[in-house]
């Protein structure tokens, strides 16, 4: 039996229970959870604004250790740090011929999935977004787990799994921010922090950080932002007014908001680039005219995951890591429990801190 935090209908508080986990069979991991991120998706699942059955475990930025393994399984062994991957691509789909393995279509069907059962009364939880990351430990399809990157702490390699891969690549792949240019990123969470230093590695000359709080200006500015604005009905005037009256060459929405995703639009210069990385829900509608579209010439794209390839780009944010151009412990504002999950949605509510980091004690058998 293992604790974990199962979200028993969508819209219900979180249950802090004890589950049953089945055995690893053909292609699947155990693995013991060292860390777990707090990541906004989580919230929006079990708000209902992205789907998923339930009764679920949540959670799916983590890392951990492997306790066993099944048949078939050779890339990881008893004993190994491992990131988990919560979109593992199918390699075989009209997106992943592609080269678009973060719109794999099979990505996010269940497909090789392990489901726990609740202890007190046998229901069978499914887990969310693949891997069941809010519990101590989990059992995931062997495309669920990367070797973790040798030299970083499994605790800090926790953010890799989607905070970090995610901001990173909405900077580095979806924007491409090139040497010199000006960037703008919206929302100061776990994903604003990581797109920020990404813009910093990038070599982006000013990069304006904005937020609701006013507090977390000092959070912006160590990862790396140049300017800080607090968000209100002006910030689009006032990111003009830090650049020459211009505008940015690229703003990074990491909201998810149709007042956030217009305003990181109007923020950008004319021929400018914004890149929507936050999840709205259906009811969000961000509206344009035919006329401004055509006299700004700007872009408007989609981001899912960072457009990231977490084989490839893993090893990439771990030279980062090592070579200090990216600082994983200063995304992290709360370290908690399990028990303290709920608090940290509502935070994210309030617009609160970065990334809320659940650590999990070691095992009684102490693995």
């Amino acid at each position: 039996m293992v604790r974990a935090a199962v979200l028993p209908a969508v819209g219900s508080p979180l249950e802090i229970t004890e589950i049953e986990l089945p055995e690893p069979g053909p292609g699947q991991v155990r693995v013991r959870l060292a860390a777990a991120g707090v990541c906004h998706s989580d919230l929006s699942l079990s708000d209902g604004t992205m789907r998923l059955p339930v009764p679920a475990v949540l959670g799916h930025e983590g890392a951990g250790t492997v306790v066993s393994v099944g048949p078939g399984v050779t890339h990881v062994a008893p004993g190994d740090g491992v990131v988990l991957n919560w979109a593992p691509s199918c390699g075989a789909c009209h997106a992943c011929s592609l080269g678009e393995v973060w719109l794999c279509a099979e990505a996010l069907t269940g497909a090789g999935t392990v489901h726990a059962r609740r202890s007190s009364d046998g229901t069978e939880l499914y887990p969310g977004l693949n891997v069941a990351a809010f519990a101590e430990e989990t059992v995931v399809a062997a495309g669920c787990v990367l070797p973790a990157p040798d030299g970083i702490p499994l605790a800090d390699a926790a953010l890799l799994g989607c905070a970090v891969l995610t901001g990173y690549g909405a900077v580095h792949h979806s924007a491409a921010v090139r040497p010199g240019e000006t960037v703008a990123v919206f929302g100061v969470g776990g994903v604003g922090l990581a797109a920020l230093q990404a813009a910093r590695i990038a070599g982006a000359s000013t990069i304006v950080a904005v937020d609701v709080s006013p507090e977390k200006e000092s959070l912006a500015r160590e990862a790396g932002a140049t300017e800080y604005v607090v968000a209100s009905d002006t910030t689009a005037r006032e990111i003009r007014g830090l650049t020459g009256k211009q505008g940015v060459d690229v703003a990074v929405e990491c909201v998810g908001r149709a007042v956030t995703i217009r305003t990181a639009w109007e923020s950008t210069r004319r021929g400018g680039r914004t890149t929507v990385v936050g999840i709205g829900g259906k009811d969000q509608q961000v509206t344009f005219n035919a006329l401004e579209i055509f006299h700004w010439g700007r872009t408007l794209s989609g981001c899912v995951f960072g457009n990231s390839d977490p084989s490839r780009d893993l090893p990439v944010l771990a030279a980062h890591v090592r070579a200090g151009r990216l600082d994983l412990r200063s995304m992290v504002t709360e370290h908690i429990g399990l028990e303290d999950i709920p608090a940290a949605f509502d935070n994210m509510l309030a617009g609160k801190g970065g990334r809320a980091l659940v650590t999990f004690p070691p095992a009684p058998d102490g693995r």
